[in-house]
């Protein structure tokens, strides 16, 4: 069951729609919302003690009205099993998508993505969106720098090397890094990395500890324990939910 966004998040969700949430769930429904759709699931009680995210631009309502929600603005979405939250409408798309892959496969999700022409998969949160300044009309972009940091992932880097590739001073660095991106070059590096080995997962044969190396998370211990918390399971059983079948 999905929730679509609220007409006003000010109003209170019509009660028996609030009746209607609460008792798919009691009967093993899987419930996400998209957007401010969070509200309703909120009002439910379907958010008490769980993770959940929203628009950023009505996060303080919810956290005001519904206190026991452990609200997150740092991601697109939140999969907490059989409840599921989004933040804005793109995030929606993101989260939808998620939903295709976790039941169908990443090759059904990367068909239906490029139908809806979207990302399959967007690294990141929509914080790099709200609190990141836009860059200003001189600055030269990090866009090259990025570039040559995707190409060279399976390269031991450091914020040394990169500054050094940049022409930068590393404080400098890493005030355009976070200025860009609302992260550190090596967060920004980690994550890069991470969907690298996920595409690899998805879509090579190589053995688990060639992955990792190949992404530039170093021996087979460390590729998984980076990996695991970024998604919360192994690369072994990533590969086994989410690689097409050959």
């Amino acid at each position: 069951m999905i929730v679509t966004a609220v007409r006003d998040i000010y109003e209170e969700p019509a009660p028996d729609l609030v009746a209607a949430i609460s008792g798919a769930h009691r009967n093993g429904a899987r419930v996400a919302s998209l957007c401010t759709g969070a509200f309703v699931l909120a009002a439910a009680g379907l958010l008490d003690g769980r993770p959940a995210t929203t628009h950023w631009n009505c996060a303080d309502e919810l956290a005001r009205r519904y206190p026991a929600v452990r609200l997150d603005l740092s991601v697109l979405y939140v999969d907490d099993g059989d409840v599921l939250t989004s933040a804005g409408t793109t995030a929606g798309i993101d989260l939808c998508l998620h939903m295709v892959r976790s039941d169908h496969g990443a090759a059904v999700a990367n068909v239906l993505a490029r139908q809806l022409v979207a990302p399959a998969h967007r690294d990141g949160g929509q914080a790099q969106y709200v609190v990141a300044p836009a860059p200003a009309t001189d600055d030269p972009g990090l866009a090259p720098v990025m570039d040559w940091i995707r190409e060279h992932l399976h390269e031991p880097l450091t914020v040394t090397a990169i500054a050094r590739h940049a022409n930068l001073g590393e404080r400098t660095l890493i005030r355009q890094f976070r200025a860009v991106t609302g992260t550190t070059p090596l967060k920004w590096l980690t994550a890069q990395r991470i969907q690298r080995a996920r595409e690899l997962l998805e879509t090579s044969r190589l053995p688990i500890e060639q992955v990792g190396k190949a992404a530039g998370l170093g021996t087979a211990p460390n590729f998984r324990r980076h990996f695991i918390m970024v998604t919360g399971i192994t690369p072994t059983a990533y590969r086994r939910a989410f690689q097409a079948p050959a």
